[in-house]
C-alpha cells in the first residue's frame, strides 16, 4: 500500500513523498527529483569523466537507469546516495569505453553573458586562472587510483557523508576516510604550487 503524503503549500516534497508520488502515477514528481539532483549529479559525473559531453550522457544514462529501477529502491541508503551510485557507475564505464577526454568544450562558454561581464567588472586574467585551476586539478584527479578519486568525488563534488560514500562504495567508512586522506595527500602533493587542500 502506497501512502502520498499531503504537503503544504510552502514545504518541499520529501524525496521519499515524491517517489510514493510517482509509484502512485504521479509524472512530475519524477521531474522534481532530476531537477533537485541534475547538479550535484553531473559535477561528480564531470569530475570522473573530465568533459562536458561524455558528463552530460553520464548523467543521462544515470537516470535513465535510476527510473528503469525505481520499483527495486528499496530505501537503504538516501535516494541522494543511490542516484549517485548509479551516475557514478555509470560514468565510470563510460569513462572506460570512450577513454578518458581532457578537452575543455567551447560549448560551456556561456558567449551571450561574455559581453555584459565585461561591463559588470568581468576579469579575464582571473577567468583564465580559474580555467588553468580547473584543468589542473581536472587533470590531478587523473593521478588518484580509481578508489581515491571516486572516494573523493563523491566526497566533494557529491556532497556525500563517508557513511554515504561507503554505502556508494560499498566498503567500509574506515576505507572511504582512508582512501580520502591519501587522495587529500597526492592532491596537495601534485597542487601544492596551486592551492591549498
Amino acid at each position: 500500500m502506497v501512502v502520498v503524503t499531503a504537503l503544504t503549500p510552502n514545504q518541499p516534497a520529501s524525496d521519499e513523498q515524491l517517489i510514493a508520488r510517482f509509484r502512485a502515477g504521479d509524472r512530475t514528481s519524477l521531474e522534481l527529483l532530476f531537477h533537485r539532483y541534475r547538479d550535484t549529479a553531473y559535477r561528480v559525473a564531470y569530475r570522473f569523466l573530465s568533459n562536458e559531453s561524455d558528463a552530460l550522457d553520464a548523467v543521462q544514462e544515470g537516470f535513465i537507469k535510476a527510473l528503469n529501477h525505481l520499483d527495486g529502491f528499496e530505501h537503504r541508503s538516501s535516494f541522494k546516495t543511490w542516484l549517485l551510485r548509479i551516475v557514478s557507475n555509470a560514468s565510470l564505464d563510460l569513462g572506460r569505453s570512450r577513454g578518458r577526454r581532457e578537452t575543455v568544450s567551447i560549448e560551456s562558454v556561456d558567449w551571450q553573458n561574455q559581453d555584459a561581464a565585461l561591463t559588470d567588472g568581468y576579469d579575464p586574467i582571473l577567468d583564465v586562472e580559474r580555467t588553468d585551476l580547473r584543468q589542473a586539478l581536472d587533470k590531478a584527479l587523473g593521478e588518484l587510483s580509481d578508489g581515491q578519486r571516486r572516494a573523493f568525488v563523491l566526497h566533494v563534488d557529491g556532497g556525500l557523508s563517508y557513511r554515504e560514500v561507503a554505502d556508494v562504495m560499498k566498503i567500509s567508512i574506515g576505507t572511504v576516510m582512508s582512501r580520502l586522506f591519501y587522495a587529500r595527500q597526492k592532491l596537495k602533493g601534485l597542487l601544492a604550487n596551486r592551492i591549498h587542500i
